[in-house]
């Protein structure tokens, strides 16, 4: 059997199994309140490997279906009105798992920038890395570079795909660039360290999100997420689709961020009186 012919079953299975939404969830999902829409959500894309094993497949056919989740949420991220979408691709403690996984994991990297780069671009999606790319294979390395220089000026959309990263060694090296540079000490502010990390030019998320239901950071943005809000959500990666996304950011909107501060609450409205009882209904 033709790699074209299998990649074709894989894709039925991944849709088959998704299922569609109950016109109940969809009216749901439809009238709720959102609220203000988050600019920049950051994603932990958790729970590929357990997909797979649910469906007795190998943990590579659990990746390949989180790469098409990751393509439909870029696809649906602008038409929310999200500018910027942060991605927990490969983190620099995933090297650990076995290595046939990680070189599963290389080559799918590989041809998903291979695949999908052409109609990002033309779609206006700049591509940002956050990362080392020092330790990464060769062709990855060299296609993560095109990407980025190939959708440099692209403004409709920004993608920053967090690969070999995490976020204490992004700190570190925010750190040995500022002794390198022979800042004093008594200059060093937070805007100073921001100014140095993988992210210096990019707003801090508004929302994390966190799929397959863990309750953990995982050493992604730690810096950049101070004063983010959270959400996390028991589906796994691959069947995390538009109505989950769109969940997310309802669940946001309905929050009141308040970055430490105090914010004035609004007076309560008086209770109404009833009509039989001498004392007014007091009106707007």
């Amino acid at each position: 059997m033709t790699r074209g012919k299998l990649r074709q079953i894989f894709d039925l299975l991944v849709k088959s199994s998704r299922g569609a939404p109950s016109r109940e969830e969809q009216q749901a999902t439809d009238n709720a309140p959102r609220g203000q829409t988050p600019e920049h959500v950051a994603l932990i894309m958790d729970g590929n490997g357990r997909w797979a094993t649910r469906r007795h497949l190998p943990r590579s056919a659990g990746h390949r279906a989180g790469v098409e989740a990751l393509r439909r949420i870029v696809e649906i991220a602008p038409i929310e009105h999200v500018k910027m979408l942060t991605v927990y691709a490969f983190s620099t403690e995933n090297w650990g798992r076995p290595a046939d996984e990680v070189n599963g994991l290389m080559d799918l990297f590989w041809d998903a920038f291979r695949t999908y780069l052409e109609r990002l671009d033309h779609e206006g999606v700049r591509i940002r890395h956050f990362g080392r790319l020092d330790q990464l294979r060769p062709d990855v390395r060299e296609g993560i570079q095109n990407a980025v220089e190939r959708t440099r000026q692209n403004d409709h959309f920004q993608l920053n795909v967090c690969l070999n990263y995490g976020s204490r060694g992004e700190i570190t090296d925010a750190v040995r660039e500022i002794v390198a540079l022979g800042i004093a000490p008594e200059d060093i502010t937070e805007a100073t360290i921001s100014q140095h990390l993988y992210s210096r030019d990019v707003p801090d998320p508004d929302l994390v999100i966190r799929t397959a239901g863990e309750m953990r950071l995982s050493n992604f943005l730690l810096w950049q997420s101070a004063y983010s809000e959270y959400y996390a959500t028991p589906t796994l990666f691959p069947d995390f689709d538009h109505e989950e996304f769109v969940r997310a950011l309802t669940a946001y909107g309905q929050r009141q961020r308040r970055f430490g501060k105090v914010v004035q609450e609004p007076p309560p409205i008086p209770a109404a009186i009833d009509a039989d009882q001498s004392t007014p209904v007091p009106t707007c």
